[in-house]
């Protein structure tokens, strides 16, 4: 995971030292070391350590440039941001949703459904069909099956600690034709 290299990098206690001084505003390795309390060439060495993982960058102190003149050392506050994506895609393929391949639906099923649970439905209706699609997918093979006693349990996983019951979820699914029910079975329609 992308997580585990910059968990790697705040091991050493001077990184996140100098790691923390440059988060809280120092600029320059001096002010770095005085903040940090770390002598000078060990504070060198943590900012070459962390500069290299690109958890920290230097900015040109007037326009935000790299070059030259008045430059300052910054968090480069993307790199989390990239790791913790990285990491949620990674989390996603694991769990075997590799996603639909349209952004705009990942997006929608990673704000409604987290770690295999539903947060809540959206209200906006055609939101909720695409997630009540997705939760009918994930859950019910084509052509199997299923008694009400089991579509409840497996709709009862998606609904733990959510703002949704199960029963509300099995009647959209029906409503909306996911599900086909008959004399107390359930079959998903392919």
């Amino acid at each position: 995971m992308a997580t585990d290299r910059l968990i790697r990098l705040f091991t050493d206690e001077n990184r996140v030292r100098v790691f923390a001084a440059v988060a809280l505003g120092a600029g320059t390795p001096a002010e770095i070391a005085r903040a940090a309390g770390v002598p000078a060439k060990e504070t060198a060495l943590a900012l070459l350590k962390l500069r290299e993982q690109g958890a920290v960058r230097v900015v040109k102190a007037t326009d935000g440039d790299e070059a030259g003149g008045d430059s300052r050392l910054v968090v480069a506050y993307d790199l989390f941001r990239q790791s913790a994506r990285a990491d949620r895609e990674e989390a996603t393929q694991a769990a075997g949703n590799p996603g639909s391949g349209d952004e705009s639906t990942d997006q929608l099923l990673r704000t409604f459904v987290r770690d295999g649970r539903l947060v809540r439905l959206p209200a906006q209706w055609t939101r909720k069909k695409r997630v009540l699609q997705h939760i009918a997918e994930q859950t019910f093979e084509p052509g199997v099956e299923y008694p009400e006693r089991t579509v409840n349990e497996k709709l009862r996983a998606w609904c733990e600690d959510g703002d949704t019951d199960h029963v509300t979820l099995r009647r959209y699914l029906v409503d909306l034709q996911h599900l086909r029910r008959s004399e107390g079975i359930y079959r998903r329609v392919a």
